[in-house]
């Protein structure tokens, strides 16, 4: 047990190195967006905050634990600030490449919804989310992840405005939409957050997303950058065989003989090795650029060793590709998934309670920022702690980080009494002032 011990004192001294070098150099990159101090030192407050061990994060809570006597000062920073939130989104993918330099990538995108409780919130509609488990009032925003063997870190998101809510201009002014800001896809989104990742300096073969980003044209557009790519389509996705038939792709599956399945490992949970049964056939391409080279296309099936379930990707390449790295790319699609877990559970990426274009802007980059941090910081100190640790005790995993920098790093939620009822003073007030003004209102709409 003192060996084990000794082993984690190591890792929560180089974590809380990493730390102060990765989140001091986040705050240095952003500095110059900032018009005033006081909003730099407030911007910092705020991503640090977010991270404090709070039962949800909002301004108000956040204020609270902070020590501040009102939410003002984070109110007025997401809103109202002179502050260019779009240089500082660049600044931190220029600080993730840097961290990242020598690793290659893979790009890969992924929506994810907020439930909301009004379509007065910008983006606010009913509309699909995977995070909903259905069709909801929700703000749907798609993401765009860097993700290496070590490392998965968002660097760029785009708020999805339904094409509704996108042509009412009441609303737009209302939120605060710019008027550069016009209705696009989700794969339109994910397509120019692609390009500007390529120009920001990601180096990446490849891209990854599920079945909302397999049309052809964002296929075509992701070949045009020189990219590889792997997304899933579903069951009645068609593909062009070599003698130029169409097929379904769940009946495209019937030509694969029982032999031609090969099983491989996906990856390792906690109940061991993640392995399933993979298929590949040769289609012809259906989305090459003029001037492009066909390369090699395929249908890849993958089927659930136990209950026999199918899934379905159309991926390509500029030359020849194995099957085992195709899987590869594949599964990097299912790191985003884990990073959107974190940052809701520990950044607060779904908390924000905010309504208007900026604050929302605002709150997501910080959210997303604090994320970053932390993902750089885990990858640093599994980079320099012994790789040849005993079986019984796992790598240091993001949650058990957060534990560390909480105790060792970051500071303590206020909590003194004069704090505490200064709180208790301000929230009853102001939710006393919130009733009475529902109430004029009602009685203003009840009035003939």
């Amino acid at each position: 047990m003192t060996t084990y011990q000794e082993t984690v004192a190591v890792e929560a001294t180089i974590a809380e190195q990493a730390w102060g070098r990765v989140f001091g150099a986040a705050m240095e990159s952003v500095a110059d967006c900032f018009v005033r101090r006081e909003a730099r030192r407030t911007a910092a407050e705020l991503t640090a905050g977010l991270l404090l061990e709070l039962d949800t994060r909002n301004c108000w809570t956040l204020a609270e634990a902070l020590g501040h006597p009102g939410p003002h000062r984070l109110q007025h920073l997401l809103s109202r600030a002179r502050f260019d939130h779009e240089q500082a989104r660049e600044e931190i993918a220029r600080l993730v490449i840097d961290e990242l330099a020598g690793h290659e990538a893979v790009l890969v995108v992924d929506e994810t919804g907020d439930a909301k409780s009004s379509t007065d919130c910008v983006g606010a509609g009913r509309q699909y989310s995977g995070a909903l488990g259905g069709v909801g009032l929700c703000q749907v925003a798609v993401h765009l992840a860097a993700v290496t063997a070590t490392t998965r870190v968002v660097i760029d998101r785009a708020l999805y405005l339904p094409a509704d809510w996108a042509a009412d201009e009441e609303r737009r002014t209302v939120a605060g939409v710019p008027e550069e800001v016009e209705f696009a896809t989700k794969p339109q989104q994910a397509a120019a957050m692609v390009t500007a990742a390529l120009a920001t300096g990601v180096r990446a073969r490849w891209f990854a997303a599920d079945e909302v980003y397999c049309g052809r044209e964002l296929r075509r557009d992701i070949r045009a950058l020189n990219l590889g790519y792997t997304v899933g389509v579903p069951a009645t996705h068609q593909v062009t065989d070599g003698a130029g038939r169409r097929w379904e792709a769940r009946k495209m599956l019937n030509k694969v003989r029982p032999e031609q399945w090969m099983r491989l490992a996906t990856g390792h949970g906690t109940k061991g090795t993640r392995e399933y049964d993979w298929a590949w056939l040769d289609i012809r391409a259906d989305d090459t650029p003029d001037g492009q080279e066909a390369g090699t296309s395929a249908l890849v099936a993958r089927r659930h060793r136990y209950t026999g379930e199918l899934s379905y990707f159309h991926c390509w390449s500029p030359g020849l590709m194995a099957l085992a790295t195709l899987v590869e790319i594949i599964c990097c699609r299912w790191r985003i998934e884990e990073t959107f877990q974190l940052a809701k559970g520990f950044t607060g990426l779904d908390q924000g309670q905010v309504t208007c274009w900026n604050s929302w802007m605002r709150w997501s980059l910080f959210s997303l920022i604090a994320a970053a941090v932390l993902a750089l910081t885990l990858a640093t100190v599994g980079e320099k702690t012994d790789p040849t640790r005993s079986a019984r005790l796992v790598p240091l995993t993001c949650p058990e980080l957060v534990r560390l920098l909480r105790a060792l790093v970051l500071p303590a939620p206020v909590r003194d009494r004069n704090h505490v009822l200064h709180w208790t003073v301000w929230r009853r007030c102001h939710q006393a002032a919130a009733t009475t003004c529902h109430q004029q209102r009602h009685r203003l709409q009840d009035t003939p």
